[in-house]
């Protein structure tokens, strides 16, 4: 007999109160440990991360819990088989490696010495990623208290990799080299959030990134501009008109071919972005900007979430010390950058970028262009019925809260497992803005990290029914 869904929260919750205080340990121990991926000196201390997670992961239940090597820092895959011939498979993706701090940038305390204060835990990696990928640990334990069941309802499987925030160079070979492993029905990251602490969300998407550099060269040295200005192209002058005919006077990019295949907003969509409670001015100061400027006839949020974009990220050329300095500049450089969204291409993307700067630059010019690696969009649609599992879940946890829908404006590499394994990518985050990813003083909210907790111990049993 199946418990009511009264009792089924309260089983969970008796679970993790229960259970509240070993975990917080363990998880404290993890976030000691510096795993900043960025700087080379603390590569020991990235691997010394994976192989303490492949180890506690092993005592949650894990029959497998292995290290995986790259060709730069140690990701950490595990399996837990659900003994069930005909259960669905599901894949966990999150990261163990975190940004680098220091006491000196504004950190109250060490960054690497967890602290609570009050109903907050403050620690780098409390919220980005490591609380978030270790409440799966004691969700998957309270899903087996719940269910009095000895494996998953699903096929668990998990990768947390170790150099997402140093732009998860080798995840796609890591995936495309262990696909056979990875095969999932569904793949749930866990590093990403809700809009606040009262508007529980479900992101359902997140932006590709394309970036380029463009290097432009005239004369072979800075010349005079009185003997030559005027009769010779200025390569700070074209790098100029390149980045103001980027965009037409609706904010449109007016590259051709760039908005081909774009997934527009459905009018549902945009109602329940609408439905989110956006302050503008609230927005600005967060942005630390005076105004909004986009595309016309879309709202901030749509903007930033469901909306392609090409931003000018740096331009230079020419002198630029104090005073003047009559010169036609030798050379210039511009550094662009695309935001891309569900149904744009990024190698399309490209190639319809080098064609339009090409047709831009005059003779007496030499151009080289330098593309970055791409990430793909990712987008799960909304009647997806693995996603109404995600918001099921999410609701049961909130205690039958509305569950929004939010996207990320931002890129990951949610995009390349889904490509790959040709799977759904659903985000299941309970951080909020104010956690401080990136910054100083990065916390988590101790109760939001154990709704997280609940939430995944009621998804594997709604997923293993809606993915059959």
């Amino acid at each position: 007999m199946s418990p009511t869904p009264d009792s089924a929260v309260q089983t969970v919750r008796m679970y993790v109160e229960q259970h509240r205080a070993a975990f917080l340990e363990d998880l404290t121990e993890w976030l000691r440990i510096p795993s900043v991926s960025a700087q080379p000196r603390h590569a020991p201390d990235v691997r010394h991360s994976a192989e303490w997670l492949a180890a506690r992961l092993r005592e949650t239940g894990f029959p497998v819990a292995e290290v995986w090597e790259t060709a730069g820092a140690p990701a950490v895959f595990a399996e837990w088989p659900s003994g069930d011939a005909d259960a669905p498979t599901v894949l966990v993706y999150g990261h163990h490696d975190v940004q680098p701090a220091a006491r000196e940038d504004g950190w109250e305390t060490d960054p690497f010495e967890p602290v609570v204060r009050g109903n907050r835990l403050y620690a780098r990696g409390a919220a980005d990623d490591k609380g978030q990928v270790f409440f799966h640990t004691l969700g998957v334990r309270a899903h087996l208290a719940l269910t009095g069941r000895t494996a998953p309802a699903v096929n668990l499987k998990l990768l947390v990799e170790g150099e997402e925030e140093s732009g998860s160079p080798h995840f796609r070979e890591l995936v495309e080299r262990n696909r056979t492993r990875l095969a999932a029905d569904a793949v749930v990251v866990s590093d990403t959030g809700m809009w606040s602490r009262t508007t529980p969300t479900v992101c359902t998407g997140m932006r590709g990134l394309a970036d380029c550099e463009i290097a432009l060269y005239g004369p072979d040295q800075d010349i005079h501009s009185g003997s030559f200005g005027g009769a010779v192209p200025n390569p700070a002058t074209v790098a100029a008109r390149l980045v103001a005919a980027l965009h037409d006077e609706d904010e449109r990019v007016t590259i051709p071919g760039f908005y081909d295949g774009v997934a527009e907003l459905t009018a549902t969509e945009r109602a329940l972005i609408a439905e989110l409670p956006f302050d503008e001015a609230s927005w600005l100061a967060g942005a630390a900007s005076h105004g909004t400027l986009g595309e016309a006839g879309h709202t901030t949020l749509e903007r930033v979430w469901a909306r392609p974009t090409a931003e000018v990220n740096g331009i230079g050329g020419g002198y630029q010390g104090p005073g003047g300095k009559t010169i036609v500049p030798a050379s210039a450089q511009v550094k662009l950058s695309f935001r891309l969204v569900a149904g744009q291409d990024p190698d399309k993307i490209e190639l319809a970028v080098r064609d339009w700067i090409a047709a831009r630059i005059p003779a007496g010019v030499r151009h080289e262009i330098t593309f970055g690696a791409a990430t793909r969009p990712c987008l799960t649609p909304l009647d997806h019925p693995a996603l109404q599992s995600v918001v099921r879940a999410m609701s049961t946890a909130f205690d039958g809260a509305a569950i929004r829908f939010t996207r990320e404006g931002g890129s990951g590499p949610a995009a390349d497992l889904q490509d790959v394994l040709a799977a759904p990518v659903l985000f299941l985050g309970i951080s909020v803005p104010s956690d401080g990813w990136h910054a100083p003083n990065e916390k988590i909210e101790l109760d939001l990290l154990f709704k997280g907790v609940e939430a995944a111990a009621h998804l594997w049993g709604d997923l293993s029914a809606a993915l059959r």
